[in-house]
Parts: structure tokens; C-alpha cells; sequence
């Protein structure tokens, strides 16, 4: 597989967003639990059909992309809010990024460590991250991420660890927020209506002293012409204060992955278990 991924990553993007729009559709066609699951978690965010199957192609697009990203050359990108994350670094604030399953959220970190990661002013990124079963593919996924400006921190203590001194040190940190994360380290919150198992640890960083939390999605543009890389402070998308109460902010971080997906729906990861009951911590 390595060496399939390292011949994926030669082609063009245009090829492989087309590739990808194929194996999606493949795929759903493929599935009955993967299209119920599709339908229902769309349904309940009130996604309209055409955004709905458009989100099908999306979705494999997101898979076929991932070896130019990791092996590849640079893929074009372009900023929409990095004021934001300019004026937290001039405020020497550690910045907390918090990105759903929408659109590539790879991108978003890579845009991140090139501009800013590096050089005199250098405020590198650590992202936390799960690691992969298959060995094959833990050793590639590491060794794709572990890029100037960039690092990685897995899903342990020490990793929680790592975030924490990242952001005392005015560093950036990313999160996926919308990840059901193990039992115990979670509280219910709504999510389109409906309850779902919710991550404490953005809102924990987001109470971190001096940090400034942005949201921020790579848009994938049409034709395999690019990303916008999107940022918003988050008190802006909620249009409200932060809640001092764990569970009531890790509601408000959930509220406020609904108003970014509302933006693009068609590029949500709908076919993610969100409703899923946790796994244990064991």
C-alpha cells in the first residue's frame, strides 16, 4: 500500500478529487449502513438532497486527496480570516484551533505550519491526533506530518500533555471536536438536535489562560483547483461569551460546528458515526 500511495501522490489534483468522486459514490453504493447512516445523520442537520448527494462525492474526494497532501507536492491554498490568526500572535495569545469533519482538514494544519510554523517568529503547530491500527500506515502518517512547523501528539495522556505546553508557549494547537472521543472523556451534548457523545478536551483548552480559540476548514474548491482555508475566532460564530461550564461550553463548541457546517454542507463527513455510543477507555 505504501507504494500505491507514493504513486498516488504524483498525480494531479484534478485526477484525484476525480478518482475520488468515484470511489465515494462506489462506496455508498456499496453499503446499506454507510447510506442509512448518511441519510440519517443529514436528515437531522436538515440538509437538502442536492447538498446530500453532493457530500457523497465529497467524501471520497477527501480519501483520494490524502496522498498528495502527505507525499506530494504543495497544493494551492488561499487564506480567508488570517487577520485573526495574525492579531492573536501580536497579542502573544496560544491559538486553539478547532476544525470539524468538513471539507480537507488536513490542509488546514499544513497552511498553518508553512506560513506561520517557521522562521524568526515561528509559533509551530501540534495537532492531536488518533493513530492508525495498521502499522504500515501509522509509520506513513507520521512520517508525512512530522513536517517544519508541525507536530503531532496522539490520543494519550502525554499527548494532552504535549497540547497544554503548546499552548503556555503562545504555540498553536488543532483539534477535531466533532470526534467521539473515549468513554469517560466526554459529556452529551446536542449536535443538530440530537445528543452526542461531545469531547471535554477543546472546551478545557478553550478555558487555557491567554489562548484565543479559532475555528478553521479547508473548503475544497471545484475541478481540483485548491482549498480556501476559512478561520473565524469562535465568540464570533456563537455571538456570545464562552460559558464557564464544561458542559455547557463543549454545547456551545457543538453549536458552533453546526453554523461552520451550515456554511458548506455538501463537504461534511456525514457519513461519520457522530451518534455512535463511546468506546471504552480501556
Amino acid at each position: 500500500m505504501k507504494h500505491v500511495f507514493r504513486f498516488l501522490a504524483t498525480w494531479p489534483l484534478p485526477l484525484l478529487h476525480a478518482l475520488g468522486w468515484l470511489l465515494g459514490w462506489l462506496s455508498w453504493l456499496a453499503s446499506p449502513a454507510y447510506r442509512r447512516r448518511l441519510a440519517r445523520n443529514a436528515g437531522l442537520a436538515g440538509v437538502a438532497a442536492g447538498a446530500r448527494l453532493a457530500s457523497v462525492g465529497e467524501a471520497g474526494k477527501l480519501s483520494a486527496e490524502l496522498p498528495r497532501l502527505w507525499l506530494g507536492r504543495p497544493v494551492p491554498w488561499r487564506w480567508d480570516g488570517v487577520e485573526h490568526i495574525e492579531a492573536a500572535r501580536a497579542a502573544g495569545q496560544g491559538m486553539l484551533f478547532l476544525t470539524p469533519h468538513l471539507g480537507c482538514f488536513e490542509v488546514t494544519a499544513q497552511a498553518y505550519a508553512a506560513r506561520f510554523g517557521t522562521g524568526p517568529a515561528a509559533r509551530p503547530m501540534t495537532v492531536l491526533y488518533r493513530p492508525p491500527r495498521q502499522d504500515w500506515l501509522r509509520e506513513l502518517v507520521e512520517a508525512s506530518r512530522a513536517r517544519p512547523g508541525l507536530a503531532t501528539a496522539p490520543t494519550t495522556l502525554a499527548g494532552v500533555r504535549q497540547l497544554i505546553q503548546a499552548l503556555k508557549n503562545g504555540e498553536a494547537v488543532g483539534l477535531l471536536p466533532d470526534q467521539v472521543p473515549p468513554e469517560g472523556q466526554g459529556v452529551w451534548a446536542p449536535f443538530f438536535g440530537q445528543p452526542a457523545y461531545t469531547m471535554t478536551l477543546s472546551a478545557r483548552f478553550a478555558r487555557q489562560a491567554n489562548t484565543r480559540v479559532l475555528l478553521a476548514w479547508g473548503e475544497r474548491l471545484s475541478w481540483g483547483r485548491g482549498y480556501v482555508v476559512h478561520i473565524l475566532p469562535l465568540e464570533q460564530v456563537l455571538e456570545a461569551p464562552l460559558s464557564g461550564d464544561m458542559a455547557d461550553l463543549a454545547a456551545q463548541i457543538n453549536l458552533a460546528m453546526e453554523r461552520v457546517i451550515a456554511r458548506c454542507p455538501q463537504q461534511y463527513l456525514w457519513g461519520y458515526a457522530r451518534y455512535k455510543s463511546p468506546r471504552s477507555a480501556a
